[in-house]
């Protein structure tokens, strides 16, 4: 029988369908480890949390996220471009929000690693980041 080859394909064509948004979320020049997942009392909202790394010089690209997105920043200086308001710099202990899909960047303007804690209050079963042009 030729189930276990279909079956094999068929994984590959879902494990595919996730790449892209898997690739773009790590992006070169950053990496993001996941720290934590779970629902939360509101209906149809989850929190997610990350630690983002952000080697010197990288900008990422301009993206949203389905619901809020609170900062610290862990270690460096980090500039933000947040949609309406005038970039701005944060360095260690800094806090920030970002609202829910308010388009946004960041990019290490320090001489060492920059990095985030990212807290997302967001809709469960959306996309976490969605890039924009």
């Amino acid at each position: 029988m030729k189930t276990t080859p279909i079956i094999g394909v068929a994984m590959l064509i879902v494990a595919g369908a996730f790449a892209p948004d898997m690739a773009r979320a790590q992006q070169p020049g950053s990496k993001r480890t996941d720290l934590q997942r779970h629902d939360i009392s509101a209906p149809g909202r989850e929190v997610v949390q990350v630690r983002v790394d952000f080697d010197p010089a990288y900008i990422s690209a301009k993206h949203t996220h389905p619901g809020e997105e609170i900062i610290y920043v862990i270690e460096g200086t980090l500039e933000y471009y947040v949609d309406g308001r005038p970039p701005t710099t944060y360095k260690a202990g800094d806090v920030l929000i970002i609202p829910a899909g308010t388009i946004h960047a960041v990019k290490n303007i320090g001489s060492a690693n920059g990095a985030e804690l990212a807290t997302y209050i967001v809709e469960k079963g959306k996309p976490l980041i969605r890039l924009v042009k």
